[in-house]
């Protein structure tokens, strides 16, 4: 079993190959835009967990994962090649919609924000009124 100092060093040293492969050497349209957000390797390097998002968001996680499926055979060897291990892990492929939920957080965060101005509120919040300060 490895130690988690080296498998997280793994599984960085798998994404940012996998960050070149998606960039430059996939050609099959169905993965334009993908990004591999994490991965996550067991202890026993059996198994690589690669978890994926695109720009058009979950709409295209069905095709995503059908062509990584049919392409992984390509990418563990080519990950196989650049990362030295003995024995290269098996490859799963997951959707990831941490991405998406973000960007959804991000907008109703803007929109509250704009709420607030448009009240004119003080940035200080009600409960921070109470406070009382000795001097």
């Amino acid at each position: 079993m490895a130690s988690a100092i080296r498998i997280r060093k793994i599984e960085e040293r798998i994404r940012d190959e996998l960050a070149e492969l998606f960039l430059y050497d996939l050609e099959d349209p169905r993965l334009i835009g993908v990004m591999a957000t994490d991965v996550k390797v067991d202890r026993e390097l059996e198994y690589a967990s690669i978890y994926v998002s695109a720009i058009e968001g979950s709409e295209r996680s069905a095709e995503v994962l059908e062509a990584l499926k049919s392409a992984s055979g390509y990418i563990r060897r080519a990950l196989a090649q650049s990362v030295e291990l003995r024995s290269f892990p098996r490859l799963r492929f997951y959707w990831d919609p941490t991405p998406e939920n973000a960007a959804r957080l991000e907008v109703l965060f803007h929109e509250l924000e704009k709420e607030r101005l448009a009240r004119n509120e003080d940035p200080v919040s009600a409960d921070d009124s109470d406070v009382n300060v000795e001097k």
